[in-house]
């Protein structure tokens, strides 16, 4: 029987120690910032941090996400329908329906994704 090493990563500065999401990542003028927390076969979480003005434009995932606004606030838009979510709010991006992200202000974020069986 062969087996293959499964692929896992992660972040160092959470493992068996609390960490504060505001200290992990850094905003970047212009730009995007991600770092991932942790990746595994089952999923990823991911630390984001927009600049304001930064999109991510319409796309769609095959699994459904959860993103966390952890400060400011964003637009997310779903199937067409625009959400405002602020720090401390969640939503749920479900699986295979269109979706962008609009960073009208900075804005930091977890994005949680669960892979389907």
């Amino acid at each position: 029987m062969t087996t293959h090493a499964q692929h896992v990563s992660i972040l160092e500065a959470c493992l068996a120690k609390a960490a504060s999401l505001e200290t992990l990542i850094g905003y970047a003028p212009d730009s995007i910032v991600s770092k991932t927390i942790l990746d595994k076969h089952s999923g990823t979480v991911t630390l984001f941090a927009f600049d304001r003005g930064q999109k991510l434009s319409e796309h769609t995932s095959p699994y459904d996400a959860i993103i966390q606004v952890t400060a400011g606030r964003v637009t997310v838009i779903i199937d067409g329908q625009p959400h405002e979510v602020s720090a401390g709010q969640i939503i749920i991006l479900p699986a295979n329906v269109p979706h962008a992200v609009s960073a009208e202000e900075r804005f930091k974020m977890l994005l949680i994704m669960i892979r389907g069986e």
